[in-house]
């Protein structure tokens, strides 16, 4: 065989190689990696190094949107709050892959000031380099045309929008109208605007945003879950230790994992049921890949 024929040939292989490589993946499934440490920070790194690696998401001189839920005036025992252990893990790690900044804010429904400072976000990102832990500002909202099923538009945060990565980090806990709070409606975080409105259609509301602000990893703190009188709580004896970490790029595979943990099934919350029908993601456990980190 000559040369020039020899190389044709590697070439041909090795991209049908590649290529098989991709269809046998994409026909397994989206992937969700589960972690479990009483190190949170330990089980965030080997969720996100099951998946691939930071690397796999964040690039040298990316900025980096990290949305935590830092919503309400509770200290992390309460578990209300995205414990602020797995937020300092995952920033230190899209720095480590090259990110040029990390910006860390959320849309708090009590005070501001005393919801980052009371869930430790404040102390846990204090004097970290080339990190903003910051308040939203009003005057970055801006209108999006979301032509959905219940929101035609909304008003939702540029800096999410814009974000090189946006990565989105929910604490998983008990909610009294949507049953469980997760990845999905973490994003309710970045929307401006009267957001109690969506309540009488939340569960579309949500698929429409999701489906304009897309999360390029999801990360689930599941360390410390509340298990009731959610989304504030604030009893202990509501607050189950679970030591675990869930992170995926399938935003709905990532909140139908979680909701077993709270011995629901996925199909069981309207949320993520609407964000399948629209394509947003894989509800389905049973063609999900969990890999235990």
């Amino acid at each position: 065989m000559q040369r020039r024929s020899f190389l044709k040939l590697v070439g041909l292989s090795a991209f049908f190689h590649q290529w098989l490589l991709r269809d046998l993946s994409a026909a397994q499934g989206p992937v969700v990696a589960v972690a479990e440490a009483k190190d949170h920070a330990r089980a965030t790194r080997a969720a996100i190094a099951a998946l691939g690696g930071m690397h796999r998401f964040v690039k040298k001189g990316d900025v980096v949107v990290v949305k935590p839920n830092i919503g309400w005036d509770r200290n992390p025992d309460q578990a209300a709050n995205t414990n602020p252990v797995v937020v300092r893990a995952i920033v230190e790690e899209a720095l480590a892959a090259g990110a040029k900044k990390v910006k860390v804010f959320d849309r708090s429904c009590n005070d501001e000031r005393r919801c980052y400072v009371n869930s430790g976000m404040t102390a846990a990102l204090k004097g970290m380099k080339n990190v903003e832990l910051k308040f939203v500002e009003n005057e970055r909202f801006k209108k999006v045309a979301l032509r959905g099923k219940a929101l035609s538009e909304w008003e939702l945060y540029d800096e999410a929008l814009h974000a090189d990565v946006f990565i989105n980090v929910p604490v998983a806990k008990h909610h009294q109208l949507t049953k469980l709070t997760l990845g999905l409606k973490n994003v309710m975080g970045m929307m401006g605007g009267n957001r109690g409105a969506i309540h009488k259609n939340i569960d579309e509301a949500l698929a429409d945003v999701n489906q304009a602000l897309k999360s390029h990893l999801v990360v689930i703190d599941a360390t410390r879950v509340l298990t009731a009188h959610g989304p504030q709580g604030g009893n202990l004896a509501d607050v189950k230790h679970l030591h675990k970490v869930i992170a995926s790029t399938d935003i709905v595979a990532a909140d139908a994992y979680a909701t077993t943990l709270f011995g629901h099934k996925p199909e069981d919350i309207s949320v993520t049921v609407a964000a399948h029908r629209r394509g947003l993601g894989e509800m389905n456990l049973k063609k999900v890949r969990i890999v235990k980190a």
